[in-house]
């Protein structure tokens, strides 16, 4: 995976900590080399592929990060791919999976029919399905994140740290790996409230079925498979704390990191930075440690950020 993927750094960010009055880190996926932490579950999936199935090609349905990845490491690798999106999907990320040399397949005006379609895609064709969120080897290649941060840490101390929720892949990873380190902070999971299918199902007991919004965070859309094998279970039993954030609150924190912090973070990316800032998350005052906030990505149009800046 490592010819992949980069190390991205563990930034201190002084402003923040200040604010919460705890040392805060931010975790810069969205410095990765596709632009999110998505080519690290993509290569580790496609590394694992026996050369028959290589040959036979894979087929992936994303929002357009995990397209994107696909289409970069299979590129890399050989592999023939189609990567299916929903005809919403962001010209950036469209254009990225396009130029990895993946076929890129606009279907539907949901995720959810497009992810259907690319399923059933794959068994027609005989292809590997490679998901975004419920496949082992994906969510154990977004949990190198939590080795890097384990690493990057050198031995201080850690109390929390935030992650984007969606289909659960990063934050399942990320809280086994620091786990499988004998780190222990407090796993928290943030959602948009426009994309929270995750958090929904979690409250539910089961997973569940939500309809699609037009959010900034359109990298979290999206649902997690009525038949969810694998990530469902792991964050329910791993995700410690929920917090949710609103479009205006995912709008703050991408403006504010672009003026405080000199990144661009999609909205997608920026909802755990989002949790920090408005509040709807708070480190408890009883426990010392650094807080670690992830930023998943930073793939977004510049349509999308010229609003965004134009409307603070």
């Amino acid at each position: 995976m490592e010819r992949h993927a980069c190390v991205t750094p563990l930034l201190p960010a002084p402003a923040l900590s200040e604010c919460l009055g705890r040392e805060v880190l931010l975790k810069a996926e969205c410095l990765q080399v596709t632009g999110s932490f998505k080519v690290r579950g993509a290569a580790a999936r496609l590394e694992g592929l026996a050369p028959e199935e290589r040959t036979r090609g894979i087929v992936a349905c994303s929002s357009g990060n995990h397209g994107r990845a696909v289409s970069y490491v299979a590129g890399r690798a050989g592999i023939p791919a189609r990567v299916f999106v929903p005809e919403w999907v962001d010209p950036v990320k469209l254009k990225g999976i396009r130029s990895g040399g993946a076929e890129a397949v606009l279907y539907g005006d949901t995720f959810d029919a497009s992810e259907a379609a690319a399923v059933k895609a794959a068994g027609e064709a005989g292809s590997i399905y490679v998901s975004a969120y419920d496949d082992p080897w994906v969510i154990a290649g977004q949990g190198t994140i939590g080795l890097e941060i384990a690493d990057q840490l050198d031995g201080r101390p850690v109390s929390a740290v935030l992650a984007p929720l969606s289909g659960g892949g990063l934050i399942a990873g990320v809280a086994g790996a620091l786990a499988e380190v004998g780190l222990s902070p407090a796993i928290v999971g943030v959602s948009a409230e426009r994309a929270s299918v995750m958090l929904a199902s979690v409250r539910a007991g089961r997973p569940v079925e939500l309809p699609e919004e037009d959010t900034l965070a359109n990298a979290l859309a999206g649902g997690i498979g009525l038949d969810n094998r694998y990530s469902f279970a792991l964050v329910r039993d791993r995700v410690d704390q929920h917090a949710t954030v609103t479009e205006a609150q995912i709008a703050d924190a991408m403006r504010i990191a672009i003026a405080h912090l000199h990144m661009v973070v999609e909205g997608g990316g920026a909802v755990a930075l989002a949790a920090a800032l408005a509040g709807t998350w708070q480190p408890p005052p009883e426990e010392d440690g650094a807080v670690v906030i992830l930023l998943s990505g930073g793939n977004v149009s510049i349509e999308t950020l010229v609003d965004v800046l134009g409307s603070g």
